[in-house]
This record gives C-alpha cells, structure tokens and sequence, in this order.
C-alpha cells in the first residue's frame, strides 16, 4: 500500500507551522501583560494564519485558488514580520530573537515563493469548470532600499 502524500509533506507548511511553534513557546509568553489584547494577539492570529492559510490553499482543487491562499499567506508572514520588528523596537524581544525570526521568516519567504511558482506551473485543475479565471501580478515600481539597517530603539 502506498501512502498518500498530504500537507505534512510540503516543507513550506512544514516551516510556517516551526514559525508558529516558536513564536508561541518563546515570544508570546514573554510579552508584557498589558499588550495580552494588543501586540500579543495580532502576533498570535498573524502567525496561526500562515500555515493556516497554506493548508487552506492545498485543500482546494484549483491552482488560481491554492495561489490566491499562498498570496494570503504572504500577507501574513508580513504581518507577523511587522509585528516583531515592532516588538524588537520597543524592547519586547531582544535583537537576537528578532534576527532568528527573522531569518525563519526569509526561509518561508522562499518556500513559499516556489510554492505559488510551482502551482503556477502545475495548473491543477486547469481544465475544470471555472477554471479560466486568473490571477495576475503586475511589476511595481515600488522600490525597497537595501541599504537602511534595523536600529535598535
């Protein structure tokens, strides 16, 4: 009998469901009480989203919708970057768990990249009915500098 490949094997979902893992056991808790209905619960409901939102995205049969969940988890995975660059300014968590996010953060930046072009390319479900519906992206010329460093506050 062969086993069925599922969510649990896309390294993507595997990766935002660490991020998520770890912001709760090590960030969440040590925030201050009185951002409990504040930061602390934007971090928690912006970071449940990402894998939440892959998983969403997979479970439906139409590649246009599995890319359409993927550019809803990018939203979130920014969301949280936010967040936590937020509480790094204001001294919540320390540059060095900021900058290990951080790089959690880049590392399903880039899975998830590749998922949305693999889904893209795949096109499942592309000859079904409704199926000619589609997403663009359109180039921006919204420019992001390089060069500016994070400063602690």
């Amino acid at each position: 009998m062969t086993e069925e490949k599922g969510l649990e094997t896309l390294k993507v979902w595997q990766k935002a469901m660490a991020l998520a893992v770890t912001v709760h056991q090590q960030i969440l808790p040590s925030l201050p009480p009185d951002e409990k209905w504040a930061l602390t619960a934007h971090i928690r409901r912006s970071v449940q989203s990402i894998p939440a939102n892959i998983a969403e995205g997979y479970g439906r049969y139409y590649y246009q919708e599995g890319v359409h969940y993927c550019y809803l988890t990018r939203g979130s995975l920014e969301e949280t970057y936010s967040h936590l660059a937020l509480a790094k300014k204001l001294g919540f968590i320390t540059a060095d768990e900021f900058t290990n996010l951080s790089g959690d953060i880049q590392d399903v930046r880039r899975l998830l990249n590749g998922y949305i072009s693999f889904l893209k390319k795949s096109k499942r479900g592309r000859n079904e009915p409704g199926a000619v519906l589609q997403i663009q992206e359109f180039p921006t010329a919204y420019e992001i500098d390089p060069d500016v460093e994070e400063t602690n506050p």
